[in-house]
């Protein structure tokens, strides 16, 4: 079980670590959008911090979830943008794929979330 915790949370966090590079150095094709995304993403442009914000928290927060000692702090610095990426592709998403990725990775970071609970308890008191 301990095998596959890490190799999870390795795959977790690279997937992490090149969306937040994919936002700075635009790499990855984009695949077509319709036109409802369009008019987020060019919202998002206009907002010209966001996505370079979006994107450190997200390598940084992959960084952090590869590591076993720091992969608490990983998971709740990347939980908000996962519930964002989950609640996009919930409602703005025409395709599953979106939907079963962000799913499958939104119950591995809670999966952390619960499994590193002990660590929690002093900040929530």
């Amino acid at each position: 079980m301990k095998y596959i915790k890490f190799i999870l949370c390795l795959l977790f966090g690279i997937m992490f670590i090149n969306a937040g590079l994919d936002k700075f150095f635009h790499y990855n094709p984009t695949p077509p959008l319709t036109e409802v995304q369009m008019k987020i993403y060019a919202a998002f442009g206009e907002i010209g911090w966001l996505l370079p914000l979006v994107g450190a928290v997200e390598v940084i927060g992959g960084l952090l979830f590869i590591f076993p000692k720091t992969r608490a702090l990983g998971a709740i610095v990347i939980l908000p943008v996962l519930v964002g990426i989950l609640i996009h592709n919930l409602f703005r998403d025409p395709s599953n794929v979106g939907i079963t990725i962000s799913a499958v990775l939104f119950i591995i970071n809670i999966w952390i979330i619960i499994d590193n609970k002990d660590k929690y308890k002093n900040l929530v008191g």
